[in-house]
Formats: C-alpha cells, structure tokens, sequence
C-alpha cells in the first residue's frame, strides 16, 4: 500500500495561491478556514522562497498523541483523518501541530471555536465514500475516486507534489540531480522523521577487513 506523502518544491514555487483557491473551492470550506496556505520564508532576505503548508498526515502525528477524545485515526495510505462527531474543539491539537494545520471556524462566546477543521488529503472522512454528509463536513473524496489532491493537481509550476511518498521523492529528487540545487525541504524530515527527499540514497560505509595481526 502507498504511503501518501506532500512535497512543496521550493525552487518552483511562484506564491500564486492557486493551491489555496483549489483547496477552498473543491471542498467548500467554512469562512475564516484556510486548509491550506502560502507562506514565505526569509521575507525580504537573500534566499527568500515561499512555500505551500498544510497538514503534513505526519508518521508520528503530535495531534493524535495529545487528542483526549482521540478523534484522529490513520487510513492504510497514511493519511491523518479525524471524526468530527467526536471532536470537542478543544484545540490541544493546534498547540501541537508543527505546521499550524488545524483550523477552526470561529471565535465565539467563552471561546467556543467549534468542530476542528484541517487537511483530508482530499480523503473525505469516516462516512460512506461520496456521501453527501461527508461532503458537508469534510470535503470531496477525491482519493476514492481515484483522483489526487486538488491542491498537487491545480499547481501550475508543480512545485506541489502528492501521491506515493516514494515516487514524489524521486520526482524531486531528478528535479535537483538536474538544476543542482534544491534538496532542502521544509517540513519533511519534521512530519516523516527521514532524511530528505531530495537527497540521494545513503552509500553504505565499506566493510573493514577484519583478521589478526
């Protein structure tokens, strides 16, 4: 089975947005919900890239750690979905999330921030596969269509990658054995605890001969 993976190309990146707007439009999501974003790093410096941010669906997700209702689960694809019926919008999972992927709908009265929202990887949720109810409250199934997201699928200069963990890497990592550059990715060895996507694979030390003096 894949294990689904992102990757955001950080050489190829023009911040247009239009992974946002993809995002935003194939799922209808609440007002003030931004699924996925744009954000620049080193603004205004020598080095300045910007790259596209979402919920990473993490090897070893800190919001399914600190979750006290344990409202997060992992499909057989890797991706990190959680149940909205047993969300409590308690926000614990905002705190831990490295990538400030948790969203929620509002600021209401006594801090009443409602049902969590976040990425699916355009994986729906724990209702029937193209339900009109998971729709409601998660977005298209896009990956039961046979489809990928629609964030990696909008991206004109596909600096954003999704799909198989091990076919984007080597995607990216022709990209940099290519133009030389661009190995680092942000957030991958965070969210996936491996080495680099764009690195080539470790050359094995050569063994030492052994025998006695």
């Amino acid at each position: 089975m894949a294990r689904m993976k992102f990757i955001c190309d950080a050489e190829r990146c023009i911040e247009c947005n239009g992974c946002v707007t993809a995002c935003k439009n194939e799922h209808e999501v609440p007002w003030g919900v931004n699924r996925r974003r744009v954000v620049t790093l080193n603004d205004g410096l020598p080095g300045e890239k910007s790259i596209s941010v979402a919920c990473m669906h993490c090897s070893d997700a800190p919001c399914m750690a600190v979750c006290p209702v344990n409202c997060f689960y992992r499909t057989d694809e890797g991706v990190v979905l959680h149940d909205k019926d047993v969300c409590i919008g308690c926000g614990y999972c905002s705190y831990a999330c490295p990538f400030g992927a948790p969203q929620f709908p509002g600021q209401g009265s006594f801090g009443v921030r409602g049902k969590m929202d976040k990425c699916t990887f355009c994986a729906g949720g724990p209702e029937a596969n193209g339900s009109e109810a998971e729709f409601e409250k998660y977005g298209r199934n896009r990956l039961a269509e046979g489809k990928l997201p629609a964030c990696a699928e909008m991206c004109s200069t596909k600096a954003l990658l999704a799909g198989d963990g091990d076919v984007v890497a080597d995607i990216l990592r022709n990209r940099v054995v290519q133009r030389g550059k661009g190995a680092e990715v942000w957030g991958w060895g965070t969210a996936y605890g491996s080495r680099q996507a764009g690195q080539p694979p470790a050359t094995p030390a050569p063994a030492k001969q052994g025998g006695a003096a």
